[in-house]
């Protein structure tokens, strides 16, 4: 009897996650395959980014204050802050694939007093 690709209600799936980690179906090592979004939360910026696939000991965070650099295996991706952040009050949580990295925003200009 022949396969029916319809048999398989998870096929679509993992051609998604291979394409996104850049396996068979994808056409790059990993690299700029992954989905990150910035959220601004008033005072702290929140990234949350979707690695399926990557353990957390591979896991790889650097933070200059104005980009991120993630590496994950042999996935890397620089990401441009939407705002300058306190690269020290980085808070970082890895659970099943998505990683969630949120930062103290830094005010872009301070007060200067005349005398």
């Amino acid at each position: 009897m022949r396969r029916d690709e319809r048999d398989d209600p998870f096929g679509d799936i993992f051609d998604e996650i291979e394409r996104m980690m850049g396996g068979p179906a994808g056409d790059s090592a990993g690299e700029g395959n992954t989905h990150i979004d910035a959220f601004d939360e008033g005072d702290r910026l929140r990234l949350v980014a979707d690695l399926p696939g990557s353990d957390k000991e591979d896991l790889s965070l650097q933070c200059d204050g104005e980009t991120l650099t993630l590496e994950a295996g042999e996935y890397r991706e620089r990401v441009r802050l939407p705002a300058r952040v306190d690269e020290h009050s980085a808070e970082a949580t890895f659970n099943n694939g998505i990683l969630e990295v949120t930062f103290e925003k830094v005010t872009d200009s301070a007060d200067i007093d005349v005398e």
